[in-house]
């Protein structure tokens, strides 16, 4: 999301106490019967130890090993429509004549809903057959037998509590604000940003409830697919309220069907044949966009964008909030999200730089939720993993070095692309590299923003596995000159502070704060002091460098060094 109104910090007294810990509010998970009640508090530690978040909230494990779980857990759980003001303990001891219930947690997205897990998937089953179809004079109900349920209550006024609901949305900026200034050093500020950005544990488990509805609908044509998320509601990267981006799984159902063999016959099914995968790709998305547009509960807004390059069904599902997008058979999109899970999951500081470079680049209108010629998300992100793998000693691994330490188990090829690299995490060796998160900040934006482009040039050709992709090729001039005047500016007001920072009584915003103020008139911009030729100059070497073709590191060509940013 963009930063709208950042320009009201300047007027705000915001960092006068900057370290003083700021009494934040606490989410309360709600827990069921026979089950452990956590009060997760947001400001319960100590300072320099703010926790880094996914690292620290679930162990490192294989991400194939966290998806089938995510999804298990999604399978045993129902979604439930709840009257505004309802007891919670009556709510539970309903529910618990179907069976034992695991957790449950509330939430608001137009109106209030109930997240219910229950110990043994056959409860949903006794669920769905004590609930009925309803009817009303006016309209008539298409029966579908979903886990999205409506619960009413028979004596609107038997109740009068109203449940605690957790938070699916990011802070206010102006909370978000004061957070940053009252922190103690601007590796304080990156951490606090990424805990209020990343997905909280609800809302991941919402974001596979929601993948495993729509898969219940698919089922119906395809009963063995897996609809899988993928992209940042799954990588770790992901931010409240990012869309929800999954993809329809159908090679179970080949796998299942494929030499059937018995004695010296060989079954198999009738089928229709198309002339080409993308065709049937295609006609499979139209048919299940017409379903979630005529039959899926809380399915609205529902798009067929057939004749993209990787065709697509867009809709809103409106009780979790996600707008999504379904693909189908998008198995590389999902090893991309793997790398970044390993990448994240490897150093606690990977996961804060980049939540914090992303804040600045829409801040600063760098990117943009619409299409057109911005910097996007992606890009960003594979530019600071480019960044940590070239520091001395390097904090992550290149792709190359993943792919040493892999073994037969993790051999991957997908559509004839080279998808192998090591998959266990505790195969590979943590980095000795001891740089705080400030100086990695600075150095990130000196490094883009102060690149020698008269002397080296920069593939940012970034798409690890799809190497024929430039996913950074829709950028404009325009946007290009502002991303490096930027990166000037922010290093040189890091800069700055290293010798003139605020002191405790001062009223200026500072760290991580400063960088997502808007340029202003009469700050000391180091992007003036620049001659307009070496800016022209540095657009047109930028320029040239995404049409270029991937090179090895350090490759001596026509007596230019190129570097490339192959991860």
């Amino acid at each position: 999301m963009a930063v709208p109104g950042v320009g009201l910090l300047t007027r705000l007294n915001l960092c006068a106490r900057r370290r003083t810990r700021v009494q934040r509010p606490i989410v309360r998970l709600l827990s069921c019967p026979g089950t452990v009640a956590k009060d997760l508090r947001r400001d319960e530690q100590p300072s320099g130890s703010v926790e880094t978040g996914f690292e620290d909230k679930i162990p490192k494990r294989r991400f194939s090993e966290m998806q089938n779980e995510r999804r298990e857990q999604a399978q045993r759980t129902v979604l439930i429509h709840c009257p505004e003001k309802i007891s919670e303990n009556k709510f539970l001891k309903y529910l618990s004549q179907f069976g034992p219930i695991n957790n449950h947690f509330f939430y608001e997205s137009f109106g209030l809903y109930a997240v219910v897990e229950f110990c043994q998937k056959e409860s949903i089953g006794s669920l769905q057959n004590g609930t009925h179809t309803p009817s009303t004079a006016m309209e008539t109900a298409i029966p579908f037998r979903s886990r999205f349920f409506n619960l009413k209550l028979k004596n609107q006024t038997s109740e009068r509590s109203r449940v605690r609901s957790s938070n699916q949305l990011p802070r206010s900026n102006k909370q978000l604000f004061e957070l940053l200034c009252y922190a103690e050093s601007i590796d304080d500020q990156l951490n606090t940003l990424l805990k209020e950005f990343q997905l909280t544990e609800e809302n991941t488990k919402l974001r596979y409830l929601t993948c495993s509805l729509i898969e219940d609908m698919a089922a119906a044509y395809f009963p063995d697919c897996i609809v899988r998320p993928f992209g940042s509601s799954v990588n770790t990267f992901g931010k409240l309220g990012c869309d929800l981006d999954m993809f329809l799984d159908l090679d179970e159902t080949r796998n299942l069907s494929a030499h059937k063999i018995s004695g010296n016959f060989l079954m198999e099914f009738q089928v229709k044949n198309v002339p080409s995968e993308r065709i049937a790709t295609q006609k499979i998305l139209s048919v299940l966009g017409e379903c979630l547009d005529h039959f899926g509960p809380g399915c609205v807004g529902v798009q067929k964008i057939l004749n993209a390059r990787c065709p697509l069904v867009r809709f809103s599902h409106q009780a979790s909030g996600f707008q999504c997008d379904l693909t189908t058979n998008n198995r590389i999109a999902l090893t991309s999200s793997e790398l970044l899970y390993i990448y994240g999951a490897l150093d606690s500081r990977v996961r804060a730089l980049v939540f914090s470079v992303r804040c600045w680049a829409r801040a600063h209108s760098l990117t943009s939720s619409i299409p057109g010629a911005w910097i996007t998300n992606f890009s960003l992100t594979m530019m600071v993993i480019f960044f940590l793998q070239r520091r001395s000693p390097p904090i992550l691994p290149t792709l190359d070095s993943l792919k040493t330490l892999a073994d037969a188990e993790d051999k991957c090829v997908i559509e004839g692309n080279n998808c192998t690299f090591v998959r266990d995490l505790s195969r590979i060796k943590p980095s000795q590299n001891t740089e705080t998160l400030e100086l990695l900040l600075k150095e990130f934006f000196e490094y883009f923003g102060n690149f020698a482009f008269d002397k080296n040039s920069i593939n940012i050709r970034q798409n690890p596995f799809e190497t024929s992709l430039n996913i950074s090729k829709n950028v404009s001039q325009s946007q290009l000159q502002k991303f490096v005047d930027l990166a000037r500016e922010s290093a040189w007001i890091l800069q700055q502070e290293d010798t003139d920072r605020p002191s405790i009584s001062s009223n200026r915003p500072w760290g991580l704060v400063s960088l997502l103020l808007p340029s202003a008139p009469n700050r000391k911009s180091f992007t003036k002091k620049k001659s307009n030729k070496f800016a022209i100059e540095t657009v047109k070497n930028l320029l040239e460098s995404l049409k270029g073709n991937r090179t090895e590191n350090f490759t001596k060509t026509s007596g230019k060094r190129t570097i490339s940013t192959q991860t």
